[in-house]
């Protein structure tokens, strides 16, 4: 023992003397308010982060806190936030609204039914979904890496025809750059994937085409997640002014927090961003 906590054991065993408790019954005290003082800093952080996220369950919220450098138990974490009342607001079923198809459209079989994708860019699925405006709706587009399940290209505009998946796959060409005949490129039979415009923009950079089964969407799971996580988190409930202060909003959730921030379970509680720069630094050793 050193002599400053030689010293400082004298004075605490002096202080108790005078008020006549055991020198046990202050440690107690003083444990009791350190544990009290580390409780009150994790709800603190319980609290930012379900405000930042707050569509966050309590094993994401755990992983979250875990990243920043806390050793916490998810039990505890579930335990504060139910006392908090910081559990996970519900997500509403995303279901997609039925569209009739004609029946003259160009089909192709589902090329990726057990296939699981070893690297970006081998795999990308496509889905399209409709956004309620205050006047009016718009719609998006969006192309997934199959492996890190990252937005790669995605378009928003007041129109629903092969333009907009185009411009969603042109974009997501200029930010990865494929390499010929690498890549299967996957989507439901919507007229947009099948248009003549679109299939040709695929074949100029050889890239395998593949659709789903009809009326099977658990054929594009990840697309339709995707979709699901994105009208929960950022568009149901929420009021846009007019198409470009939806795009605004969603490109800036797409880009800031889904792919940089928001953590998925598929991923090992990771980023996109996050899975795809670990797999590269993997692969570069």
């Amino acid at each position: 023992m050193t002599s400053e906590a030689a010293d400082s054991h004298a004075h605490v065993q002096h202080l108790c003397a005078l008020a006549g408790v055991p020198r046990a019954t202050y440690y107690r005290h003083l444990n009791r308010r350190n544990r009290e003082e580390a409780e009150c800093e994790l709800r603190d952080q319980l609290q930012r982060i379900c405000l930042k996220h707050p569509f966050y369950g309590y094993r994401r919220v755990t992983a979250t806190l875990r990243r920043q450098g806390l050793v916490v138990n998810a039990k505890k974490v579930l335990r504060f936030m139910r006392q908090d009342n910081l559990l996970a607001q519900r997500k509403t079923p995303f279901l997609k609204p039925p569209t009739e198809r004609p029946t003259s459209v160009i089909v192709v079989p589902n090329l990726i039914r057990g296939l699981a994708p070893s690297a970006p860019d081998q795999i990308w699925v496509a889905d399209i979904t409709y956004v309620h405006l205050a006047k009016a709706f718009g719609y998006l587009a969006v192309i997934l890496d199959g492996f890190s399940r990252k937005a790669v290209g995605w378009a928003f505009e007041n129109t629903l025809d092969a333009s907009l998946a185009v411009a969603a796959l042109d974009n997501a060409l200029k930010a990865r750059n494929p390499k010929p005949g690498s890549l299967i490129h996957h989507s439901d039979r919507g007229v947009q994937y099948a248009s003549i415009a679109y299939r040709q923009r695929l074949a100029d950079r050889e890239i395998k085409i593949s659709m789903s089964s009809p009326g099977n969407p658990y054929d594009n799971a990840k697309a339709e997640s995707f979709m699901k996580t994105l009208k929960a988190e950022e568009i149901n409930g929420k009021t846009f002014a007019d198409l470009d202060d939806a795009r605004r909003r969603i490109n800036s959730f797409i880009a800031e927090i889904y792919n940089k921030e928001r953590l998925h379970s598929a991923l090992g509680y990771r980023s996109p961003l996050e899975f795809e720069t670990a797999f590269a630094q993997n692969n570069t050793r």
